[in-house]
C-alpha cells in the first residue's frame, strides 16, 4: 500500500502510528504515577478509578477507612451515592491490588468472605447490597469494619436443597 508521497506505509513506524502513540501515552502515565502527589492512584488505574479520585477531590466522593479483623486498615474511595455493593466492589479491588503488590497473584474467594463476614458501621450491619451507604450514616472519613457473620436458618439465604421430583404429586390426585 503506497501513501500519497509514494512511501510504503505498512512497515514504517511514523509518529502518527497507533503503537507510537500508545507508547508515548504509557510513558507519560508512568511518569505521572511516579509523582508523589499522585501516590493514591493505583499503578494500573481504570477510568472509573481516576473518575472516583477526581470526584473525591471535588467533594462528590468519600474516602472510607476499612478496618480488618487483625486491626489493620486501608482506605477506599467511593462516590457519595454509592451502595453497599459498590463499597464491596471497591474493597475487593483494593485488596486484590494490595495482594498483587505484596505477594503476586493470589486467589481470594470473595463468595466465602461475604458468606462468613459482613461490614459494619457503628454497630449497624451493612447487609442489604442495594442500600445506600448514607442510609447507614457512612460519610467521608468514616470507619467501616468487618464482623464475623453467621446467617441464621430463618433468614432464607442458606437452606437445604429440595429434591425435585417429577411425579411426587401425582399419587395425591388419585
Amino acid at each position: 500500500m503506497l501513501c500519497k508521497n509514494g512511501v510504503r506505509g505498512e512497515g514504517v513506524l511514523g509518529y502518527n502510528s497507533k503503537k507510537v502513540k500508545k507508547v508515548a501515552i504509557l510513558s507519560t502515565l508512568a511518569a505521572l504515577l511516579d509523582d508523589p502527589i499522585l501516590a493514591d492512584v493505583p499503578k494500573k488505574p481504570s477510568l472509573s478509578d481516576v473518575d472516583t479520585l477526581i470526584n473525591l477531590e471535588l467533594g462528590s466522593a468519600m474516602c472510607i477507612s476499612i478496618v480488618k479483623l487483625d486491626g489493620t486498615s486501608f482506605d477506599v474511595a467511593v462516590m457519595n451515592s454509592a451502595t453497599v455493593k459498590d463499597l464491596k466492589l471497591a474493597i475487593k479491588k483494593k485488596v486484590i491490588e494490595l495482594e498483587q503488590s505484596k505477594m503476586g497473584h493470589r486467589h481470594i474467594s470473595w463468595r466465602h468472605v461475604w458468606a462468613n463476614f459482613c461490614l459494619a458501621h457503628h454497630n449497624g450491619k451493612l447487609l442489604d447490597d442495594d442500600a445506600a451507604l448514607h442510609d447507614f450514616g457512612v460519610r467521608n472519613n468514616s470507619q467501616v469494619h468487618f464482623l464475623p457473620y453467621v446467617v441464621s436458618k430463618g433468614s432464607g439465604r442458606h437452606f437445604k436443597r429440595r429434591k425435585h421430583r417429577f411425579f411426587h404429586g401425582l399419587n395425591k390426585l388419585s
